[in-house]
């Protein structure tokens, strides 16, 4: 990508409030801020570490808004919290040490399962129902097993939150939506500050991104709030869909 150095911060706003936007209904905001770190010239350890950064300004966004609106509690979240902290930041550590390369082959199917799940589960996130694990059991195994595949690898993460807090816990999407929110936060901070101990980060490109990140989650959360299941649903579907597109063209490069 050749660009003129005053269209960069533009472009990275843009890219920021789009991504954040989309990302704070469904996930898959990785899809439109990666791409665009790495055409910009950024290297691949840099490109992660600065989308982290402007990642979080995104997910804290949206959970203020959730938390805001009464839709999800800190306070019922502090073990999920906890157990996403150290996962992401062990998935954080291991990747600077591993490539990704499973994960790249596997994950794209997951995804599949999600969406071909979903849409033979039509009434799937309209409401809460029996919740088929106990709290902290779940958060254990959640926050550990998903904190560290979003430090270690990260796409899809929102939607693989979504799906297991409804199938786990009993939540509604709106519900889990909102959850998911503090949980990508957890992670992407936890990450964050991995990457800036090894100096992968590059802060102004980041907090220009971050800037747009911000003002499009809050937006995105506010329309998760006031429209619901029937509105995030078709978005949901659409992003797994989009992400899983993305991964196996990857992999058939």
């Amino acid at each position: 990508m050749n660009l003129s150095l005053p269209f960069i911060p533009g472009l990275l706003f843009l890219a920021g409030l789009i991504a954040g936007l989309v990302d704070s209904i469904a996930g898959g905001g990785g899809l439109i801020t990666i791409p665009v770190l790495l055409g910009i010239g950024m290297p691949p350890q840099a490109a992660l570490g600065t989308n982290k950064l402007q990642a979080s300004f995104g997910s804290g966004s949206a959970m203020l808004t959730f938390v805001r609106s009464g839709t999800v509690r800190l306070h019922d979240c502090a073990e999920a919290i906890l157990f996403t902290a150290i996962g992401a930041g062990l998935g954080t550590y291991t990747v600077q040490l591993l490539a990704p390369a499973i994960l790249r082959l596997v994950i794209p199917w997951l995804l599949v399962a999600i969406v071909i799940y979903t849409l033979l589960s039509p009434r799937l996130g309209y409401e809460d129902i029996h919740p088929r694990m106990k709290r902290r059991p779940f958060f254990l195994l959640a926050g550990l097993g998903l904190g560290f595949y979003d430090g270690f690898f990260g796409p899809g993460t929102g939607s693989f939150w979504v799906m297991a807090l409804m199938l786990g816990l009993g939540f509604n999407m709106t519900r889990a939506t909102a959850h998911t929110k503090v949980l990508n936060f957890t992670s992407n901070f936890a990450a964050l500050l991995m990457f800036m101990a090894s100096g992968a980060v590059h802060w102004r490109e980041g907090l220009v991104m971050g800037g747009g990140q911000f003002i499009g989650a809050r937006i995105g959360a506010h329309m998760v709030v006031t429209r619901g299941t029937r509105f995030i649903r078709p978005v949901f579907i659409t992003m797994v869909l989009a992400v899983t597109v993305r991964l196996i063209w990857q992999n058939c490069r």
